[in-house]
């Protein structure tokens, strides 16, 4: 409920800075509009209510200051009407027409005040200058500023009114105007960090999507250095059983009339070493099946070798087991997971006699327990040989910050067992904390 609510406050603010924010466009946010419009629609009212009130009384006696001011307070409200839509918000570089524009409308806006005055002119006059802050500086606002400010006193002497009430609104002009400056420099500011945190954004997004193309190509490039390495193995125990089943047919042909019962039984050891080394090619093959393609990652990548190394009748049976959510590492720690279940499967498979294979997963969200046990002869921990097999292996683990433990089982048979943190380093950060913990 609580995320909710923050949901559905965080929107209404997004909604709410639409209101004063300068978009793309170059239009006027929202609220100076509200803001113009209405104090134009004020003002239209106002001279239409005194026009009515003094055309019914008889006709005084002519004053031509007073008419003058009329006559330009109303084509200064008509000039800041037909100024408004066309002038821009956004941000410099503009058209050289908006610098006219802001001058125009300022000037209009400011004759409005100076032959009106109240507080409605005086908004519209500190927008004219907010206007003149995007288009041509602050140090052009604070001029005209200034002038909004001085301005007001010879009219005031002109008419007649009192240089005390002058002076007020001389200073009310000014401090308007200086909060307008603030206001909008903040505005265009804002606008400026907006629009680098876009194209930070934009280039992270970039550098998000390199390092992922990266990433796939490393993963790539790991599997086909894993493929290579076990298509050399395949190669070699191929090699070893084409050799022998080379020699027993050489001898078979030598023995086949001194001695044919010799030569049947090299016969036979051949067609036995063959079948061999044909289920030993099966498994090869279904080991170095390309998963990805599949569509395939993780415990389901696991599962389907697993269940690749079961294919027939002759192979020993495997099962896989599941405990916990998959806490989804980073791909080097699930690419060693998958390198793990391969080898102890293609181990045990070739070398233990075994008539069970088990895989177990368990997962928590800060660690990986991965098993493969079998029920054979068990033997030495590093049966692959070569030089790679499990202290290759081991290498790769510990490089992620795992560990991995090899041995016979108690009862019979052969256990891969590894440990591995979902990020490098958390273990040992766990272990140093349990240790600080115990001291």
């Amino acid at each position: 409920m609580d995320g909710d609510d923050r949901g559905e406050g965080r929107s209404d603010m997004r909604g709410l800075g639409g209101w004063v924010a300068l978009n793309d466009r170059g239009r006027a946010p929202l609220v100076l509009s509200a803001l113009f419009w209405g104090t134009f629609l004020i003002q239209l009212a106002a001279v239409g209510h005194y026009a009515s009130l003094a055309a019914p009384a008889p006709s005084p006696a002519p004053d031509p200051v007073q008419d003058l001011l009329d006559l330009a307070h109303l084509a200064a409200l008509a000039g800041a009407g037909l100024c408004w839509p066309f002038l821009h918000w956004a941000a410099q570089p503009l058209p050289r027409r908006a610098a006219v524009l802001s001058i125009a409308f300022f000037a209009s806006a400011h004759l409005v005040m100076l032959t009106s005055g109240g507080a409605p002119v005086f908004v519209v006059s500190s927008i004219a200058i907010g206007n003149v802050v995007l288009v041509l500086g602050v140090r052009a606002a604070a001029v005209c500023a200034l002038l909004s400010a001085v301005t007001p006193l010879p009219v005031f002497a002109l008419t007649g009114d009192s240089l005390l009430r002058g002076l007020f609104e001389a200073a009310t002009l000014l401090f308007l105007g200086a909060m307008m400056i603030l206001v909008f420099s903040g505005l265009l500011d804002a606008r400026r960090r907006a629009e680098q945190t876009r194209s930070l954004l934009s280039e992270l997004e970039g550098a998000h999507a390199e390092l992922r193309r990266y990433a796939e190509r490393t993963r790539e490039l790991s599997i086909a250095e894993e493929r290579a390495r076990m298509a050399r193995e395949m190669h070699d125990s191929v090699g070893h059983y084409l050799t022998v089943i080379n020699m027993g047919l050489a001898n078979a042909e030598r023995f086949r009339r001194a001695r044919p019962d010799a030569a049947w039984d090299e016969v036979r050891d051949a067609r036995r070493l063959t079948q061999e080394a044909l289920a030993d090619t099966r498994r090869w093959v279904r080991a170095l099946r390309p998963l990805r393609l599949e569509g395939r990652a993780g415990p389901d990548a696991m599962r389907a070798l697993a269940s690749a190394f079961s294919g027939s009748k002759d192979d020993p049976a495997v099962s896989f087991t599941q405990e916990g959510d998959w806490p989804d590492p980073g791909e080097e720690t699930e690419l060693v997971c998958y390198r793990i279940v391969q080898e102890g499967l293609t181990n045990a498979a070739r070398h233990a006699a075994a008539a069970h294979i088990e895989v177990r997963l368990a997962c928590t969200g800060e660690r990986i327990e991965l098993a493969v046990a079998d029920d054979g002869v068990g033997g030495d921990p590093d049966r692959s040989g070569g030089g790679f097999g499990l202290r290759g292996l081991g290498e790769r683990v510990q490089a992620v910050g795992g560990t991995l433990e090899a041995g016979n089982r108690a009862g019979g048979g052969f256990e891969l067992r590894a440990v591995l943190p979902v990020r490098p380093g958390a273990e040992d950060r766990g272990g140093a904390a349990r240790a600080e913990a115990a001291r």
